[in-house]
């Protein structure tokens, strides 16, 4: 059904995406750029907000579609979707108060109740948070918001080696020695707080804005201090052999 330029704004009010105020803005500054007047199209309404920078083109998605539910989690409102993986979502997201950006990784609520994959998730939480290191991304908290788990990180713009190498080519020589050697500093860091990453590959060695390695993805990590309540965990739900089967180590396979 065809949703109208009324209807669109009501469900923008109901989103809380905008204060009264900023709406109030937005609304005027929209009438001074079409006569006066509010345009009828919803689209060209939507389109206006966007160009404007009051919402983004994923919330213009998803109004236009009649979604206003699940644009916040906590203290951070959801920008837009960044990708997906076997075991979550990860959404650009913005803290209400300080207004900086981050990288929320959510852990899909059909999964809460699969004990294997809400502690792996839990896990990467634990296993990012103990590190800090240039090369690998950071891990800010951790958090729920009823049956929606989510992990709050760095927010890093950039390309994966994976997306770089089938949209630009093989990468030259000196690029590919350099990212093998920051990966190496990012993965000795780790192994130095005893810790193995288990899925390393293009896909999650992200390079940022400066040209920098930065390791995504420790929701495979293993500790390998034999005290640690997280060394058996894959023994506990029959998961010896875990990560992505073309990079997996030789004696994994």
């Amino acid at each position: 059904m065809t949703i109208t330029a009324r209807q669109f704004l009501e469900l923008l009010r109901r989103s809380n995406l905008l204060s009264d105020q900023e709406l109030k803005k937005g609304l005027e500054a929209c009438k001074v750029a079409h006569g006066g007047e509010i345009p009828n199209s919803p689209q060209q309404l939507a389109d206006f907000l966007v160009d404007e920078n009051f919402i983004t083109t994923w919330h213009r998605e998803k109004l236009l579609n009649r979604k206003y539910k699940g644009f916040f989690l906590g203290k951070y409102k959801l920008l837009g979707h960044i990708g997906a993986g076997g075991m979550s979502s990860v959404y650009l997201a913005e803290h209400t108060l300080m207004r900086r950006l981050r990288a929320i990784k959510v852990l899909p609520r059909n999964r809460v109740d699969d004990s294997s994959y809400l502690e792996r998730f839990h896990r990467e939480a634990q296993a990012t948070a103990a590190l800090d290191h240039p090369n690998i991304v950071r891990a800010y908290d951790v958090d729920n918001q009823g049956k929606t788990h989510y992990l709050v990180m760095e927010y890093v713009p950039g390309r994966d080696l994976m997306t770089i190498v089938k949209d630009d080519g093989p990468l030259d020589y000196v690029s590919a020695a350099k990212y093998i050697y920051q990966s190496a500093l990012g993965l000795q860091h780790a192994h130095d707080a005893a810790m193995v990453h288990r899925d390393v590959k293009p896909a999650n060695l992200l390079v940022d804005e400066s040209d920098s390695i930065k390791i995504l993805d420790m929701g495979l990590a293993l500790m390998n201090e034999d005290q640690s309540e997280l060394a058996g965990l894959t023994d506990k739900h029959n998961e010896k052999v875990l990560g992505t089967a073309d990079y997996l180590a030789p004696e994994q396979a």
